[in-house]
C-alpha cells in the first residue's frame, strides 16, 4: 500500500462519416476521463498538456503539465479546492510528480480527495502528451478537446483526423439531459459538414451547444 506523505504547511503554493456519437452519462460525484486531455501547445519550453477536470466534493481540480519531450518539467494547478490543507498538499504533490515522473505517486494525508483527483487529472495529461505525438502521414489521429463545464454538466469532444479532415466525433462528456441526447447528432453532423466549429447552436441546447462548440474548437487547434 501507499504510504501518506504529511502534509507540510509551505508558504509558495504556486506551480500551485464514419459518425461516431457515444454518448456519457452524466451527475455523478467525480467526473474522469483518463485518456482525454485538453489540447496540447508546443512553446519553445516544452509541450504543454492540460488534464482533465476532476470535480470532487471539495471542488474542482485540473492540472496542466509541461513536458521537455516525454520528461515532465513543470506541473501547474489550474483548478484546485480552496482550503488550506490543499494548499500544504499541493507543492508536495508537485514535488513528488517531478521526482517520479509519473502519476504514481504517494496521497497527502489530509488532502486525500484532492490527492486523488490530482492522479487522475495528471495521468490524463500524461496520456494527452501521449496521443499529442505526430501522426505519420495519412495516418488517422485522434485528438480530444478540453473539458467544458457548463451549468448543465460537463461537454468534451473527441475528434478523428484523416489528414486534415474531420472524419469522426465522440462525446465524451455531456448533460445527461434529453435535450441535450436530441442535440448532440445534429452538432457532429453539422461537424462533418462544416469541417469546423463554425456551426450552428441547437435550439433548445444552447448550453450544450456552446460548450461543444468551445470543446470542439480546441480539439482542432490542438491538431494545428
Amino acid at each position: 500500500m501507499k504510504r501518506a506523505i504529511p502534509v507540510v504547511v509551505l508558504s509558495i503554493a504556486g506551480l500551485v462519416p464514419v459518425w461516431r456519437y457515444e454518448p456519457s452519462v452524466g451527475g455523478t460525484t467525480s467526473t474522469t476521463t483518463p485518456s482525454a486531455s485538453t489540447p496540447s501547445a508546443s512553446t519553445s519550453s516544452g509541450t504543454v498538456v492540460k488534464g482533465t477536470t476532476i470535480n470532487t466534493e471539495k471542488g474542482p481540480v485540473q492540472v496542466q503539465v509541461t513536458f521537455d519531450g516525454d520528461k515532465i518539467s513543470a506541473v501547474k494547478m489550474l483548478q484546485q479546492p480552496n482550503h488550506p490543507q490543499t494548499t500544504a498538499a499541493v507543492p508536495v504533490l508537485v514535488s513528488e510528480t517531478l521526482k517520479a515522473q509519473s502519476a504514481d505517486i504517494d496521497t497527502v494525508s489530509g488532502a486525500t480527495i484532492t490527492s486523488e483527483a490530482y492522479k487522475k487529472s495528471l495521468q490524463a495529461a500524461i496520456d494527452g502528451n501521449d496521443t499529442a505525438s505526430p501522426s505519420p502521414a495519412g495516418a488517422s489521429q485522434t485528438v480530444s478537446g478540453s473539458t467544458v463545464n457548463t451549468e448543465k454538466g460537463p461537454v468534451q469532444v473527441q475528434l478523428t483526423f484523416d489528414g486534415d479532415k474531420i472524419s469522426a466525433v465522440k462525446m465524451l462528456q455531456q448533460p445527461n439531459h434529453p435535450q441535450t441526447t436530441a442535440a448532440v447528432p445534429v452538432l457532429v453532423s453539422e461537424t462533418l459538414k462544416a469541417q469546423s466549429a463554425d456551426i450552428d447552436t441547437v435550439s433548445g441546447a444552447t448550453i450544450t451547444s456552446d460548450g461543444y462548440k468551445e470543446s470542439l474548437q480546441a480539439a482542432i487547434d490542438a491538431k494545428g
